[in-house]
């Protein structure tokens, strides 16, 4: 099985590109910090180069930008490349191929988490649906936030 789940922070804004056949994808870094503290009391952290295409990339590329907490769900893909400068030379790449990605709270950040219902819609977005059809969703908001669960 090849899944990945990764939550961390984007390095930069991500760029949505269009391929020539109007495919849309995105590629960007996240940085994930280690579990552990290194010899000088720091958490290191890795940076993970990730890959998104159609509607899931521009879904990213809207609603994140550079120091956003991102979580994101794929697959690990490995290729390689010949150098263009150097024939004998060959470059290996690992990427994650984003199949999901949800919201993360910031906690440095001022803008509050977008709710339950705003990460169903945009979720439901990102992946072609039409959500007009299910109407106004305030109501729902207002169930969310009326306090604890009594159970």
């Amino acid at each position: 099985m090849n899944k990945v789940i990764i939550i961390g922070r984007l390095t930069a804004d991500p760029e949505l590109r269009t391929s020539q056949n109007g495919t849309a994808s995105c590629r960007f870094n996240v940085a994930v910090n280690r579990k552990f503290k290194n010899q000088n009391g720091e958490y290191d952290a890795d940076f993970i180069s990730c890959v998104a295409f159609k509607q899931t990339a521009e879904f990213i590329s809207r609603y994140f930008t550079k120091g956003k907490m991102i979580s994101i769900e794929g697959t690990l893909r490995t290729g390689s490349y010949k150098d263009r400068n150097h024939q004998d030379v060959t470059h290996y790449t690992t990427d994650v191929f984003v199949e999901n990605v949800e919201f993360c709270g910031d906690k440095g950040n001022n803008q509050p988490a977008p709710s339950a219902a705003q990460n169903v819609v945009q979720q439901a977005q990102a992946q072609g649906i039409d959500t007009s059809q299910y109407g106004n969703l305030s109501d729902f908001e207002e169930i969310l936030s009326d306090g604890p669960t009594p159970f």
